[in-house]
């Protein structure tokens, strides 16, 4: 274990060299601006490149092109520089291209309000761009978790071939604090880098995919040809029409993501969420990013004062934790509350999949957090 003393946003630049990245692309935006800060002097120290292009959209663009040949890649921003991005990110989907993108988030819409918490991104973390796909979103409720979420990012990128979300917010990218991380020797033997295909060049078929399972792209330059573009395409890559074979390349984009993660109860080894005393809890607050802090310190406030309450804060926010968040439904029924720093947009989700709207929201868009005695005196509320 090494511990350091690190914001979160330094903390996610750090993991990202250490999972592997050697190119970054973007352009300073706040929130995230020391995420490309921290990398700027990273990146060089290990033979990689960070570059600030002329805006947000260039910025992802060139991310793209390091990662089509072959380079772990990453870019980050806000809320406002998604929407710039929004094109490009539908490219990497279609294209199957690993990126992970760090989204530093802030309240909006537009500008919104640039130095303040929220968590205003998390629908379009789900759907960033237009069509049909599933994207894989994740997390950070602690700074250890900015480390060790943004390396698990990279390799769902990979594993997967598809850009992936490493949410942080305002609150815990600009949080100061003590850190715990696992051994460079232990994330370095854990990193995952995309497959490859080693036969006769005339047989490369890049998107020649079983249903469900990921493209195989190498790396440009390597011998292997093979044409990329965001329209439908066929097995090597060029555009088709082709009613079957568009219906099939959709299917295989989502299922890749949602089938797999439903089968495999996950994507990965790693948890998609953390529980607190809900085995014998009669009340059940679900919170993620900084706010699930505050959470942790009104369960113990609740606790103290003999009234059993329980944390669930999902980590992997896309795909849901559909399974888990059914049992909780049933055995908390109308004993649920679920507190986030927008109007309720992990709420739907919630109400979604456990089939009612029964449960209590304490909300805020403001830009200010939500304090532990908020939330304590909301619960109380429900008793």
């Amino acid at each position: 274990m090494r511990e350091v003393i690190s914001t979160g946003n330094e903390l996610a630049a750090k993991a990202s060299v250490d999972a592997g990245a050697r190119f970054f692309g973007g352009y300073p935006i706040t929130p995230s601006s020391e995420v490309m800060h921290s990398v700027s002097d990273l990146l060089p120290k290990v033979g990689g490149t960070a570059i600030q292009m002329e805006d947000e959209i260039a910025g992802i663009s060139a991310a793209l092109g390091a990662s089509m040949a072959g380079t772990k890649s990453f870019t980050a921003t806000s809320g406002p520089g998604i929407s710039l991005k929004a094109e490009q990110i539908g490219l990497a989907f279609i294209a199957e291209i690993p990126l992970v993108i760090v989204n530093v988030m802030r309240g909006g819409p537009s500008t919104g309000l640039p130095t303040r918490v929220s968590q205003a991104d998390i629908g379009q973390a789900q759907y960033p761009t237009h069509g049909d796909y599933a994207s894989i979103t994740l997390c950070a409720g602690s700074l250890t978790e900015c480390y060790t979420q943004t390396v698990r990012a990279f390799n769902l990128a990979e594993k997967y071939m598809t850009p992936v979300f490493m949410l942080l917010d305002e609150t815990i990218g600009h949080m100061h604090g003590k850190a715990d991380l696992p051994d460079i020797e232990e994330i370095e033997a854990s990193n995952v880098n995309r497959e490859k295909f080693h036969g006769d060049p005339a047989d490369y078929k890049p998107y020649k995919a079983e249903m469900n399972k990921p493209a195989v792209l190498n790396p440009m330059f390597e011998g292997y040809k093979y044409h990329i573009t965001g329209l439908h395409h066929g097995d090597e890559g060029f555009p088709t029409e082709d009613a079957q074979q568009c219906e099939f390349n959709i299917e295989r984009l989502v299922g890749k993501i949602n089938t797999v993660h439903l089968e495999n109860n996950g994507l990965d080894d790693l948890p998609d969420y953390e529980e607190v005393d809900l085995e014998d809890a009669d009340i059940c607050i679900i919170a993620y990013g900084s706010i699930a802090l505050g959470a942790y310190e009104a369960v113990k406030k609740l606790r103290s004062e003999g009234i059993k309450a329980g944390l669930f804060r999902p980590i992997m926010l896309w795909p849901s934790p559909i399974n888990r968040l059914e049992e909780i439904g049933k055995k908390f029924e109308n004993r649920i509350m679920v507190t986030e720093l927008n109007m309720g947009q992990y709420s739907k989700e919630i109400e979604r999949v456990i089939k009612r709207n029964d449960f209590t929201t304490l909300l805020k868009a403001n830009g200010r957090p939500i304090a532990p005695a908020e939330m304590v005196a909301k619960v109380k509320e429900m008793i």
